[in-house]
């Protein structure tokens, strides 16, 4: 009987070296895996027959790679020099700016590594013609200009720079401060207009008076480190930074209302997200202090651009400073004219310094991949073993939903986050199910890419000290993922499972739900008295404002005790109807969750 040849693990691996290609490039230009890759490559697995036909194929399409060949990098958009001569040291480096889509297609499967900044867009077109790619480096923030699901599914590793532009948005920050305090800007103004009018720039010394922070992340960190130097008191209000961390910053924890009411200057630094569009509007800012003075160097939107308007042109508003709108280059923006709002065009990044250091930051990892070693700041999952995904996979998006959920229905400063997993999926690595989590909790206050690579370093970075148990069974799921944050003023328990392939929402306070989430629709949680016609009240307001009920479910610890109604709707109740609801006799609060 005539038996079929096969390659060996070294011969296939020799091949695949000799044509340049990673194990999860050669994978998908063979139609496999990278587990499979890696299977073969270990001699664990028999290399099919077909493969040495196919590896001859490429051999044909591809130039072969020479031995001890370097890597070679593209760099598609302008970057400092600095990181260009970085990435030289470890490989052939092209500059090679201003590309047209189908021209960048038609070299890119040369390359090992791309750098791009904002101009470039790396398609999946452009993706799956990088036959070789092992990193694309975005040398800034954002990478929507990056297909990170074509990236991921080619194993291809994406990496940013989220802490290059910090120093320079802070110190943008105080700068408007500081202008705002003395009347830069109008003084300069005056006097090139040929005037002398000391009288009318009569300013005010920043020491000793407040300032508020909304948003101690990494740039409100840095501008609250900066006040605190010249003797300023300094609030801030972040729920989701431990009380302990804000303190050790010397700064003062305290609420939003606290902060509007009680600062002489107010600075806001959360993404912008639905909970953060216009969280400072008319009403927020009729009860602050006259004479307030409002900074923006954060995103357009999140402080109401009309009524900032109107409140400095009436005077309660004594001045604002903004370097984000919500149309840019704005049009017909009611901010742009008035001489008490300093403008300025986005600059909040804009220093040598941080283009310099964005450069290097990418560059860096960029070294680090090709080199066979984790990056920093990875912003797609890499690619897991096969057999753990199959079992972890179907509950990463149940862990996110749980993460979410917990962050919406929290209030107070946060204070501790534990999380249990049950069943089988505890005999597996957790490490993407806690990824999973952490990106849950973050999404619907940040605006930060996390995955199993970085999460560690996201919750450290926060001061988050997560507690995770493994557990072998649960009394009702075969498989269970168990959420609960403590807060200063409240504790909230989400659990959450896979029931038919979709994620399920279980468990809420202690309280058993059979949630099964739709995508852009919205739950109404609502602690109440156990008591007769509490449904039917809330259900009348939402029925007279046109808000459709999806679901109702009912949970209660007791007869006649405390019971929770969550109410699955399609349309968001505004904040009045909210507030509308929680003034029912009986009803002790209300929370809205977005799905």
């Amino acid at each position: 009987m005539h038996t079929a040849w096969h390659m060996d693990a070294a011969e296939f691996a020799t091949a695949r070296i000799s044509l340049g290609l990673s194990q999860s490039a050669i994978g998908t230009a063979l139609g496999v895996d990278q587990g499979t890759i890696s299977r073969w490559e270990s001699g664990k697995v028999r290399i099919p027959a077909a493969i040495e036909l196919a590896l001859a194929t490429l051999k044909e399409n591809l130039e072969p790679m020479p031995e001890n060949r370097r890597p070679r990098i593209l760099i598609a958009d302008p970057v400092a020099p600095e990181g260009i001569e970085m990435l030289r040291a470890a490989g052939d480096v092209d500059v090679n700016t201003g590309l047209a889509a189908d021209a960048l297609i038609a070299i890119i499967g040369n390359y090992d590594a791309l750098v791009v900044r904002s101009e470039t867009k790396v398609t999946r077109p452009v993706i799956e013609a990088a036959a070789r790619m092992q990193v694309i480096g975005r040398a800034g923030v954002g990478v929507d200009n990056i297909d990170l699901d074509a990236a991921t599914e080619r194993g291809v590793i994406v990496v940013n720079a989220p802490q290059g532009n910090t120093i320079a948005a802070a110190e943008h920050t105080l700068a408007l401060l500081m202008a705002l305090a003395r009347h830069l800007p109008q003084a300069d103004a005056s006097m090139r207009s040929g005037k002398w009018d000391r009288k009318d720039y009569l300013g005010t010394e920043i020491r000793g008076k407040t300032l508020g922070i909304v948003g101690l992340g990494k740039i409100g960190s840095e501008v609250a480190r900066r006040a605190v130097a010249m003797e300023m008191r300094v609030l801030a209000h972040d729920p989701f930074v431990p009380v302990e961390r804000v303190r050790a910053l010397g700064v003062e924890s305290v609420d939003f209302e606290q902060l509007i009411m009680l600062s002489d200057f107010i600075t806001v630094h959360p993404p912008l997200t639905a909970s953060t569009q216009g969280m400072i509007g008319e009403a927020e800012m009729a009860r602050m202090k006259d004479g307030v003075r409002l900074i923006n160097v954060a995103r357009g939107g999140i402080i109401d651009e009309a009524a900032l308007a109107a409140a400095v042109a009436s005077g309660k508003v004594g001045g604002a400073a903004i370097d984000v709108f919500t149309a840019e280059p704005p049009k017909d923006n009611p901010l742009i004219g008035d001489p008490r709002i300093i403008v300025t065009p986005h600059l909040g990044a804009s220093t040598a310094e941080a283009q310099e250091r964005v450069a290097v930051d990418v560059a860096e990892q960029i070294v680090e991949v090709l080199a066979g070693k984790p990056a920093r700041y990875a912003v797609n999952a890499p690619m897991l073993a096969p057999e753990t995904l199959k079992v972890i996979q179907p509950y990463m998006a149940a862990a996110e939903l749980l993460g979410s959920v917990a962050t919406q229905l929290v209030t107070g400063k946060l204070e501790s986050i534990e999380i249990d997993y049950y069943g089988e999926i505890a005999e597996h690595d957790i490490t993407p199910l806690r990824a999973s989590v952490i990106r849950g909790l973050l999404r619907p206050i940040s605006e930060e890419n996390v995955n199993m690579v970085n999460a560690n370093l996201v919750a450290l970075s926060r001061g988050w000290n997560i507690e995770e148990r493994k557990r072998t069974s649960h009394d009702t799921f075969l498989n269970l993922i168990h959420v609960k944050v403590g807060t200063t003023g409240s504790e909230v328990t989400v659990g959450g499972t896979v029931e038919h392939g979709h994620p399920t929402i279980v468990i809420i306070n202690g309280l058993d739900m059979d949630l099964v989430p739709v995508p852009g629709t919205f739950l109404l949680a609502c602690d109440n008295e156990d008591r007769p016609g509490m449904i039917g009240r809330v259900g009348t307001l939402l029925g007279d404002w046109d808000i459709n009920i999806q679901s109702m479910q009912v949970g209660r610890h007791g007869r006649r005790g405390r019971a929770l109604m969550a109410i699955a709707v399609d349309e968001s109740p505004t904040p009045e109807q909210l507030d509308a609801i929680e003034a029912i006799d009986g009803i002790y609060n209300v929370r809205l969750v977005r799905f």
